[in-house]
C-alpha cells in the first residue's frame, strides 16, 4: 500500500476490530475492482538496479511523475516515497527494492482497469525513458543478486529487513527481488466474504500456474516455474499461507480478527517514526502489554497498518486481495482481474467454483499449493491435474463475464481480457515454460533478452 493509515482513534474493544473489517460490506451495485501491479525498474544501459538517489534515480522518477500527474506526494523524512490521487483514489508506491507499484483506483469494469493501466504506463515511460529507466514484467529479477539491489528509504523496510532472516529463508528475496499483480474485490455480506475467501484460497494455485513467470535466479534456471510463489513458502509462515481455518465452521470476521491478533507485528508508527516492535503480537499490544508502549492501547491506524503486514494467499481487509500471481508483462495484467471477477462477481460461476473445491481437504489444498511453484499445471489434487481444473475455471470465468455484460465502446464484454489465459491453456504450458524454452533456444543460455522481450 502507498500510504500508512492515519486514524489515531484509540481502540477500546475487540468489537471495534471486527467492525473495521465489517465496514467493507457493500451492495453488489457498489462492487468495484482494484488492481495493483509491481514492475522492476532497471537501467536501460547495462540492465542494472536503479538506486533511489541521484539525477536518474527512483526519487527523480517520482518527482517527475508528481509534476506530470499533479498527484499529492507521500513523503517520509524529506524523501518522496509515493504519490496519491486525492480525486480518483489511485496511488504509486515503492516496494523495498525499488519495485514500482501502481495501486489502481477502485473501478467498475475491467475495461476501466485496462484504460487506467495504459494511461499509467504511458505516463511512466514519458518520465522514465529520458532518465534511462525501463521496467521489467516478471515475477522475480532474473539476473541480480540480493546484494546488488538498493533499499528504498522507508522506515518500515529497515525493520522488515532486520526481522525477516529470523523467521524464514526467503524473506529478503521476497522484499527485494519479487513482483506481483493483485486483484482486490468486494463482498456483500459476511457469508459472501466467507464463500469468496474459500473459493479464491482453494483456487489461488490456478492463478499461480497461469501467471507463473519467475524461472530464473541470478541468470540461471532455478528449478521452479514460479520461484516467487516458492519464496512465500519460507518467508514468514506466521503471517502467510493458505489460512486453513477459513474452511472451518464459524468462519467470519471475528475469526479472522482472532487470527490477526496473534500475528507478530513489525512496527508501530508515531508521527514519521517507525518504532520496531517486531515479533510482539497485536493481542499483547491491545492488552497494553507492548514493551515499547507499556499501558498504551493501539489506534485504528495501528490495526489497519498491521492488517497490511499479513500476507496469506488471499488477504482480508475491507475487501479481498488475490495474492497468488507473479508480475507479468503489461498485455497480461488485465487478465488477472478479469479471471477473478468472472469467477467471484457472478453468482452462478461462484457456486460452480465452490462445487469444484468444496470437498478438498486442508492437507490436499496445502499439497497443491506446495507443488504448484515447481510443477505448475502438472500439479495434482485428488485424481485431477491442475491443468484440467484451470481449464474448467477459465470457462466459468468466461461465462461469468459474459453474464455481467459490461460492454466497452466497441460492444465487447470483459471476457476479451481472458484471451491471454486462453492461449496459455491452448498451449498447455505456463509463461515460465515458454521462457525456459527461449533460454535453452534462441536466448542461448542468457537471460539478457528478457530485458527487451518482457519490458513495459
Amino acid at each position: 500500500m502507498a500510504r500508512d493509515q492515519i486514524d489515531m482513534t484509540p481502540l477500546q474493544s475487540r468489537d471495534e476490530l471486527v467492525a473495521w473489517l465489517e465496514a467493507g460490506v457493500k451492495p453488489e451495485s457498489e462492487f468495484r475492482i482494484g488492481t495493483e501491479h509491481e514492475k522492476t525498474p532497471f537501467t536501460l544501459e547495462g540492465h542494472q538496479p536503479v538506486p533511489y538517489e541521484g539525477a536518474k534515480g527512483i526519487g527523480a522518477l517520482l518527482e517527475g511523475m508528481k509534476l506530470l500527474l499533479g498527484w499529492e506526494p507521500i513523503m517520509e523524512r524529506g524523501n518522496i516515497i509515493g504519490l496519491y490521487d486525492v480525486t480518483g483514489g489511485g496511488a504509486i508506491s515503492l516496494e523495498p527494492g525499488g519495485q514500482f507499484e501502481l495501486s489502481g483506483a477502485p473501478v467498475e469494469t475491467v475495461h476501466q482497469t485496462q484504460s487506467e493501466l495504459m494511461a499509467h504506463l504511458a505516463q511512466v515511460r514519458e518520465i522514465a525513458t529520458p532518465l534511462g529507466i525501463g521496467f521489467l514484467g516478471l515475477g522475480m529479477t532474473p539476473s541480480w543478486s540480493r546484494a546488488q539491489i538498493p533499499m528504498m528509504p522507508k522506515g518500515r523496510y529497515k525493520i522488515m529487513r532486520n526481522y525477516m532472516p529470523k523467521v524464514g529463508k526467503y524473506g529478503l528475496d521476497m522484499m527485494f527481488r519479487t513482483c506481483t499483480v493483485q486483484t482486490n474485490l468486494d463482498f456483500s455480506s459476511e457469508a459472501d466474504m466467507v464463500k469468496k475467501l474459500r473459493v479464491s484460497l482453494a483456487l489461488q494455485p490456478i492463478a499461480t500456474a497461469l501467471f507463473a513467470n519467475s524461472p530464473f535466479t541470478e541468470g540461471k534456471p532455478n528449478g521452479f516455474l514460479s520461484f516467487r510463489s516458492e519464496i512465500w513458502r519460507d518467508t514468514d509462515n506466521a503471517r502467510s499461507g493458505m489460512v486453513p481455518f477459513a474452511f472451518e465452521d464459524g468462519m467470519g470476521f471475528e475469526r479472522y480478527v482472532d487470527y490477526a491478533l496473534d500475528v507478530p507485528m513489525y512496527f508501530v508508527k508515531r508521527g514519521e517514526e517507525y518504532i520496531d516492535v517486531s515479533g510482539s503480537s497485536f493481542r499483547d499490544f491491545f492488552a497494553g502489554k507492548n514493551a515499547a508502549f507499556p499501558g498504551e492501547r493501539p489506534t485504528l491506524s495501528d490495526w489497519a497498518n498491521h492488517l497490511s503486514t499479513i500476507f496469506p494467499e488471499v488477504r482480508l481487509k475491507r475487501y479481498l486481495e488475490m495474492r497468488g500471481a507473479d508480475g507479468v508483462p503489461w498485455g497480461r495484467l488485465p487478465a488477472l482481474p478479469a479471471f477473478w471477477v468472472g469467477l467471484l462477481y457472478d453468482n452462478d460461476s461462484l457456486d460452480a467454483a465452490w462445487d469444484i473445491v468444496r470437498h478438498w481437504t486442508a492437507p490436499e489444498r496445502q499439497a497443491l499449493r506446495d507443488d504448484v511453484p515447481r510443477f505448475g499445471f502438472k500439479s495434482r489434487i485428488k485424481d485431477r491435474y491442475l491443468f484440467e481444473i484451470a481449464k474448467e475455471c477459465l470457462i466459468l470465468s468466461h461465462a461469468g463475464l459474459r453474464r455481467r455484460g459490461r460492454i466497452d465502446h466497441l460492444g465487447r464484454d470483459e471476457s476479451r481480457f481472458l484471451e491471454p489465459l486462453e492461449r496459455i491453456i491452448e498451449a498447455g504450458r505456463s509463461p515460465a515454460e515458454e521462457m525456459l524454452e527461449k533460454f535453452n533456444g534462441p536466448w542461448k543460455g542468457s537471460v539478457e533478452p528478457a530485458y527487451q522481450e518482457y519490458a513495459f
